[in-house]
């Protein structure tokens, strides 16, 4: 059974800092293609950053310079990295796997607020 299990979420203000983490079980994440996900109140999900299996990666604009996605292998875990948070990377974040079958988290919440 596959299981993505995030973490790492909270509350922080605004220039702050977060790490998510992504634990994955039933699946070896280096053979997917990996992601974060987020969803804000009324609006659709929108990718916000990608890694595919050689390790390349790509990110939404709005999280360009930022936000940085890693994956430890030996840890069968992926990290969203997010600095210099902003009120609008309020969201549900989720992690994202795909090959043959696409999986997905169930979210953290992400709220940046003072």
């Amino acid at each position: 059974q596959v299981q993505l299990v995030e973490s790492g979420g909270g509350l922080v203000q605004p220039g702050g800092s977060l790490r998510l983490s992504c634990a994955a079980s039933g699946i070896i994440v280096s053979f997917y293609a990996m992601g974060w996900y987020r969803q804000a109140p009324g609006k659709e999900r929108e990718v916000v950053a990608t890694i595919n299996s050689g390790g390349s990666t790509n990110y939404g604009d709005s999280v360009k310079g930022r936000f940085t996605i890693s994956r430890d292998n030996a840890k069968n875990t992926m990290y969203l990295q997010m600095n210099s948070l902003l009120p609008e990377d309020t969201a549900v974040y989720y992690c994202n796997a795909n090959y043959f079958k696409t999986y997905w988290g169930q979210g953290t919440q992400v709220t940046v607020s003072s």
